[in-house]
Order: C-alpha cells, then sequence, then structure tokens
C-alpha cells in the first residue's frame, strides 16, 4: 500500500492535485448540487481498461486513484470492475464483485458517492448493500432486463445508457444515418 497514508479508505491519497475537500460522512445523491454541471470521476477496475490501460487493476490502486478523483472534487466516482471497450472478454458477477466491492467500500467510507458500473444485477446489489448510491448500466436494460426490478425495489437512481449490440459487435453497429 504505498499510495495510501493509511490503510484503505481511511486516510488521504497522494496527489499532485490539490485537496478539495476533507473527509466527510458518506453523500446521498438528494444532497448533490444542481445548480453546477457535476463531475463524475471514472474508475476502472478491470486489468483490460482501454481508458487507463488497466493501472487500477489491484484494489490497493483503486481506492488510491479513487480517494485522488474525490479529494480533488469529484462529485461521484463511478466504479467498474468489467472492461466496455469493444471485443472485451466477459466478466461473471462474481469475479466482477470481487473486484469492486472492496473499492466501493473504501470509498464510501472515505465519504465518496459512489455509482457502480455494472450489467449484472447481483453486482448492482452487492454493490448497493456495500454503500453505492447509483446504478449506471451500459446495457440499457439488454443483458440483464431484471435489473429494472432492483432499481424499482431500491430507488436507486439509474443511469440508462443506450448501446448498440455487445463488445463483439459494438463497432460494427455504430454507424447512424438518422443522428
Amino acid at each position: 500500500m504505498d499510495s495510501l497514508a493509511a490503510a484503505p479508505g481511511t486516510g488521504p491519497a497522494t496527489s499532485p492535485l490539490p485537496i478539495l475537500r476533507k473527509p466527510r460522512p458518506a453523500a446521498k445523491f438528494a444532497d448533490l448540487p444542481t445548480g453546477r454541471t457535476l463531475v463524475m470521476g471514472i474508475l476502472n477496475v478491470t486489468p483490460d481498461s482501454f481508458s487507463d490501460g488497466g493501472k487500477h487493476a489491484t484494489a490497493d490502486s483503486a481506492i488510491a486513484a479513487g480517494l485522488r478523483m474525490f479529494y480533488a472534487g469529484a462529485d461521484i466516482i463511478d466504479v467498474g470492475g468489467e472492461s466496455t471497450r469493444p471485443d472485451a472478454e466477459d466478466v461473471g458477477p462474481e469475479e466482477e464483485q470481487r473486484r469492486v466491492i472492496p473499492v466501493i467500500e473504501a470509498l464510501v467510507k472515505a465519504g465518496a458517492l459512489v455509482s457502480i458500473d455494472t450489467t449484472h444485477t447481483s453486482t448492482a446489489a452487492a454493490a448497493l448493500k456495500a454503500g453505492a448510491a447509483i446504478i449506471n448500466d451500459v446495457s440499457g436494460l439488454t443483458i440483464e432486463p431484471e435489473m429494472a426490478e432492483l432499481v424499482a425495489s431500491s430507488g436507486a437512481p439509474y443511469v440508462l445508457t443506450h448501446r448498440r449490440g455487445d463488445a463483439r459487435t459494438m463497432n460494427s453497429l455504430a454507424e447512424y444515418q438518422d443522428v
């Protein structure tokens, strides 16, 4: 744990960015400001991330990166454990949860408002139990339609994303004639 001052989730991460906020009780979605654009930090806890090259594939490095985002002023930290890049391999919910749950718990403990980026209903449920407040489903309910039942029963805010196809077909379906 060379990147944390204390145990995961209990101390500030080292960062060249200025600390804009001090730790506070866990944030709530309803407490987010409405008079400005919100910043969502994207935290990919995957070895095959297209955006960061898998830099945060361990819990410690992911927690440190999430804390840096939070202390630098991100309003929401979006944690994902399965790559959504074209041709990415599917990750089962058990492995996805192994990757993201410790990270979510630590970030929530530090006071961050966390969303879970997942297409798996069981991962979303486990993330909510761990303290995540928002569900971000990049499949738009096409992979597991039962996600809608979890959203309805939990009352969690839900980010519904449009995506044509899946990881293997999305590139060939990316042309739109009417946009």
